[in-house]
């Protein structure tokens, strides 16, 4: 295949033969086993097992057994829960004085009258407990999927992931009606804002994360984030010391998708960790636009046409190499991302703008520092991370035609499809971040964060050396700085105080009109309460400011125009949910989840149409209102069938009274058509479905068949503005259409999950599928997956 390097694939396949059959030992200073079970004698599934003093924690498998691993020598205390018994506490000494098999049997509570049966929780079910409005993604269970981190958390209430187009295209992910840069990506709790094109989460395949955490609203300060409406955390997790996780998958319009995961790690505590992903797609598929011949003037209002310059391709390698479990550093590893990226650019902010030469490329080199350590002095526990990315982009558009639907092309000036370039630059991002977390006591703990990033776009164009624009300085630094206190009652209440301290200058280069500093304090609360160990309440509230980002402020060289008069937004944001789970005769669990938000904000930041309809730019309004409601039923029978929906309602309202005048920059005196209007081009009522069934030993023991289906609906909604947007030929609004997508996928694992088989059928009924203002989306897609996984510390 020509879109990937034959020194791509040398790499992947080298690495992936060395970690099979090189013999490194697993780094396991002491490892405990143990089994779980009721006085009864049967094995108790889904128990939780806690160790402390240290985070180390396990739930038991459907044999009531668990694991945990690298424990130093020394004394601990073992926890062990499970809903409907009571909870046992032991206090053990290691190395164990004959074997390291634990064997507990829990009593069942007699005063547990809930008759409900809840498992003992995992990382993604501690995530969920938090009192903040969280959602957590367990990404292991998609690994035998094509999905990348964008398709999972389309599945998640009150998130819609709006791209415009197919693999690689442009993305804007919605969460409770924020959008754009008021959401904020974390990966391992480190900002991705400098990462560049070559590593988003519309690119990231799923097999990267253990799981994805989804903060609404409010969002914690130790991810020192200055996000207006939510953040999205990608953790990584390192459960394997010395594995090897590699799978493939082709479908439809010759879509390719490459991942290999590796480690290994010595017994002295060297490790070396692998991330390497590529995704390739001619995206070709059918779209139903408006087409004129570009010679004859002929004009087919419905025409169904393939997109034919929608290419894209991208490589990445992340590499680790440092020491694990050490006297001085639980952590501490030196990396290095490289990647690279191409990208045909297929059409403009509308679909009425076709292009057919107009490209894309970039890359991304960004060495890291990763360090934390747990009780670095008793009771304090510090996490650092620095990175810098030393990569460029290049616009590319240097064909004077025009082109059509149908692939034709005509001469046209002498200025380029769009704006003749070959401006190359790099954005120069800088990243350094610190966390101390300081436990004052059994419940209670303290803890400081500060996050610097720099951003310094500087650039040239060999075809407009003499354009003054690129000499001007386009420049930003800003400081976060968070503190806040926690305490807790495990499974009883939870209560978080925070403040964040914001200060960002800005430099356009243009003069002092340009040049701003900007300093903002926000602060936050979040409350959760345990009425039953299945019942929980939380609450939270947060006064937030986001300061303008720099593509909004200097534009994104491709569809996003720049605009440095944007100001500092902010935001009241409150939530208020609930969540409950029971069973009936212990086979049938139910659970469910609800929540409330309100959100009023002040100079909210949006993205509109500019003048002549080609690009995207962002603009403040005086005002918005939300409101809304999310919830999620889930139902599963035995451990053989699942199914769940989620349905998301929201209504963000216009509260700019008075309209500003283009040309004076002064306020209209009349009272806008759009006062107190819908925000157009934001769905506002959409859901999913989904259904599953596990097969056990299907053919042989240890061979599982899973099927599964997904339904996505998203409800009919305002292309513009209701009092003002265009009509059509019959008179009635604009909106995009009401769209329903149908997938269903089949996971056959071989040998305990050793080898994976996926079929995928996406969009089933190849429905009309659109996006920010109509930009269609995939039409109907089969896709294959193969995947193999190898863990050498279990051999499984």
């Amino acid at each position: 295949m020509q879109y990937l390097s034959h020194q791509f694939y040398a790499l992947l396949i080298t690495l992936a033969f060395l970690f099979s059959v090189v013999p490194v030992k697993a780094q396991q200073k002491i490892t405990i086993t143990g089994l779980v079970k009721s006085n009864s004698g049967t094995p108790l599934h889904g128990a939780g097992v806690f160790l402390s003093p240290g985070k180390k924690n396990a739930v038991t498998d459907e044999n009531g057994k668990f694991q945990l691993s690298d424990i130093p020598e020394g004394t601990y205390k073992i926890r062990i829960t499970f809903i409907g018994f009571r909870d046992k506490t032991q206090n053990i000494e290691l190395p164990l004085k004959n074997d390291n098999l634990l064997v507990f049997s829990l009593e069942e509570d007699k005063n547990d009258l809930s008759e409900v049966t809840v498992l003992g929780r995992t990382a993604v079910q501690e995530t969920s407990q938090q009192a903040y409005n969280v959602t957590a993604i367990d990404a292991k269970k998609l690994y035998n999927t094509t999905l990348d981190i964008s398709g999972a958390l389309d599945r998640v209430a009150g998130i819609r992931v709006r791209e415009s187009g197919g693999v690689g295209s442009n993305f804007n992910l919605s969460l409770n009606g924020f959008s754009g840069n008021h959401i904020k990506y974390f990966i391992d709790g480190i900002p991705m804002d400098n990462f560049g094109s070559s590593f988003q989460i519309n690119n990231i395949p799923i097999n990267i994360a253990d799981r994805v955490e989804v903060y609404k609203g409010v969002v914690p300060m130790w991810l020192g984030s200055d996000a207006l409406g939510g953040a999205i955390n990608i953790v990584t997790g390192d459960r394997y010391r010395n594995y090897v996780d590699a799978s493939y998958s082709f479908g439809s319009f010759n879509t390719h998708r490459s991942v290999i995961n590796a480690a290994a790690t010595t017994k002295g505590g060297l490790t070396f960790q692998l991330n390497a992903f590529q995704n390739y797609s001619d995206n070709n598929y059918k779209v139903k636009v408006e087409a004129s011949d570009i010679y004859t003037g002929a004009y087919a209002p419905k025409a169904t046409l393939r997109r034919f310059h929608d290419t894209y391709h991208n490589e990445t390698v992340i590499a680790n190499v440092g020491v694990v479990d050490k006297s001085y550093a639980d952590k501490l590893l030196l990396g290095i991302t490289m990647g690279q990226n191409y990208k045909e650019i297929q059409t403009g902010a509308r679909m009425v703008s076709v292009f057919g030469g107009w490209h894309r490329k970039g890359n991304i080199i960004m060495p890291s520092l990763k360090y934390k350590k747990t009780n670095l002095i008793e009771g304090l526990d510090v996490t650092v991370n620095a990175n810098y990315n030393l990569g460029q982009e290049q616009n590319i558009d240097t064909m004077n035609v025009r082109y059509d639907w149908y692939g034709n092309s005509k001469p046209n000036g002498s200025n380029g499809e769009r704006s003749r370039s070959l401006y190359k630059y790099k954005n120069n991002n800088g990243l350094a971040t610190a966390m101390f977390n300081y436990k004052l006591a059994e419940n209670q703990s303290l803890a400081l964060s500060n996050v610097f990033t720099t951003f310094n776009r500087k650039g040239s164009d060999e075809l407009n050396p003499a354009n003054a624009e690129y000499e001007k300085t386009k420049k930003t630094n800003k400081n976060i700085l968070g503190l806040g206190y926690n305490f807790e009652i495990k499974n009883k209440l939870g209560a978080t105080v925070f403040g964040k301290y914001i200060h960002q200058n800005n430099i356009d280069g243009t003069g002092n009109a340009d040049q701003a500093t900007i300093k903002k304090l926000g602060y936050g609360t979040a409350l959760t309460y345990f009425f039953t160990p299945n019942l929980q309440l939380k609450t939270s509230y947060e006064l937030t400011n986001r300061m303008p980002e720099a593509q909004e402020i200097f534009g994104d060289v491709e569809n996003q125009e720049g605009n440095p008069a944007l100001k500092p937004e902010k935001s009241d944001n409150v939530n208020l949910g609930m969540s409950y789970s029971f069973s009936i005769n212990k086979i049938n669990n139910f659970s469910v989840t609800a929540n409330a938000i309100y959100r009023k904000s002040d100079n909210f930041i949006y993205n509109r149409l500019n003048s002549n309809q080609s690009k995207l730019i962002a603009d403040n309004r005086d005002g918005v209102r939300t409101w809304g409601l999310d919830g999620e039923i889930r139902y599963s029978y035995k451990d053989w069938f699942t199914a769940g929906t989620t349905v998301t309602y929201q209504y963000l309202q216009n509260l700019q009274k008075y309209e500003i005048n283009p040309n004076t920059g002064e306020k209209y005196t009349t009272e806008s058509v759009v006062y107190l209007d819908q925000m157009p081009n934001i769905p506002y009522l959409f859901g999913n479905s989904d259904v599953s069934v596990s097969l056990k030993n299907m053919g042989k023991k240890g061979n599982n068949l899973n099927i599964g289906y997904n339904l996505l609906y998203v409800h009919a909604f305002w292309l513009y503005w209701p009092s003002r947007g265009g009509s059509s030929s019959n008179g009635s609004k604009y909106v995009v259409p009401k769209q329903l997508s149908h997938d269903i996928n089949l996971v056959y694992s071989l040998e305990k999950g050793r080898y994976n088989i996926g079929l995928e059928a996406k969009n089933i009924t190849d429905a009309l599928l659109y996006d920010n203002f109509s930009l269609q989306k995939p039409s109907r897609g089969f896709y294959l997956n193969l995947r193999y996984f190898i863990n050498k510390n279990n051999n499984n």
